[in-house]
């Protein structure tokens, strides 16, 4: 068994292969180092056979986006750990040793580096940032991006925290914890699965951290854009699917609250003209009231393996409140004491 397997899930990357693989084959020493290839129909598999003949290569035999695709190839690695890369990442020197030192500590789950943009590489980046949190009402958001404010980089999240949930960009895992939690809920197809894993996971009793010794730099947005009608749509419809799945106590009432909330995000929507959005949102609930008992039939089995109900990173406040009416717009700035 390898000790740590690097699987990077590509569909039609060829060009970004091209650009991101070299710092992660200078810098990745000791790792074994997996292309999953999700149906290209471009000339990756071409491309990596010529160019780097020892990167392992697994082919789906479909394109089941981003969940589906890792749940295909991670059944053929065997590995101690993943490591979940996109391959639009720029890793560092000795971006894994804080990760795998990190991993010693046998309760937690997976970690994460410092998420910065490629871009703009004194700004943390959208997708991940230091490390992710949900809200009372499980609206994602993190520890330097909340919404659409992004901060700059200056240190003020350089220690290693316990978070809710680790991106998916960039994220080491126990390869045995993932399949005890079932792997990716492969209807989400792309986007937040990685939180509903994490979700899940903690239920389980185990913990995610981000480790500020360890560094990368992610484009993002290359398979959608972030304000891509299709976002919104999966945004939208796979947030209110993991609720229905893991929220502990009355369902319902819960529900029903979140109606209210996305309506008041559709009004918004409606205001600035963004029509498609409105549609989006109405398309992404009746997805999930049209499947609403097989996503009960989660739910049933993830509460029967529940060890620990009570998980002590959910914010108890209201990210909506905090960033919009009292402008709280900086991690920094929440009120600490709600981290249950």
């Amino acid at each position: 068994m390898e000790e740590i397997a690097i699987v990077i899930l590509n569909w039609n990357g060829k060009q970004l292969m091209e650009k991101f693989l070299p710092s992660i084959t200078s810098y990745s020493e000791n790792a074994q180092i997996i292309i999953a290839d999700n149906h290209s129909t471009d000339d990756s598999i071409e491309f990596l056979q010529k160019e780097y003949p020892q990167i392992t290569i697994v082919r789906n035999q479909t394109n089941g986006g981003f969940a589906k695709g890792y749940n295909d190839a991670l059944k053929h690695i065997n590995a101690k750990y993943y490591l979940l890369l996109n391959n639009d990442v720029e890793v560092t020197k000795n971006w894994l040793k804080p990760l795998i030192e990190k991993m010693k500590d046998k309760k937690i789950a997976g970690c994460q580096p410092k998420i910065l943009s490629y871009n703009e590489k004194h700004k943390f980046e959208y997708a991940g940032a230091s490390g992710g949190f949900l809200d009372s009402n499980y609206y994602p958001f993190c520890r330097g991006r909340i919404f659409d404010t992004v901060e700059e980089d200056k240190g003020q999240y350089d220690y290693d925290l316990e978070v809710f949930w680790t991106s998916g960009a960039c994220m080491l895992i126990r390869s045995n914890i993932f399949w005890e939690a079932g792997g990716f809920d492969e209807d989400f197809f792309a986007h937040m699965e990685e939180i509903d894993l994490c979700w899940r996971v903690k239920k389980l009793g185990y913990s995610f951290y981000a480790v500020s010794g360890s560094k990368v730099y992610h484009v993002g947005g290359g398979t959608l854009n972030y304000q891509s009608t299709r976002k919104v749509y999966l945004n939208f419809r796979n947030n209110l699917m993991m609720l229905i799945k893991n929220h502990q106590g009355l369902l319902f009432p819960k529900l029903f609250y979140r109606l209210c909330l996305d309506g008041i995000a559709g009004v918004n929507f409606l205001i600035k003209g963004q029509f498609n959005f409105v549609f989006a949102i109405i398309k992404a609930h009746f997805w999930n009231y049209r499947n609403l008992l097989a996503t009960l039939k989660k739910r049933k089995v993830i509460q029967q393996k529940t060890v620990t109900p009570k998980i002590n990173t959910l914010y108890r406040g209201n990210i909506i409140w905090d960033y919009f009416v009292k402008k709280n717009k900086y991690f920094s700035r929440l009120n600490k004491r709600l981290f249950e």
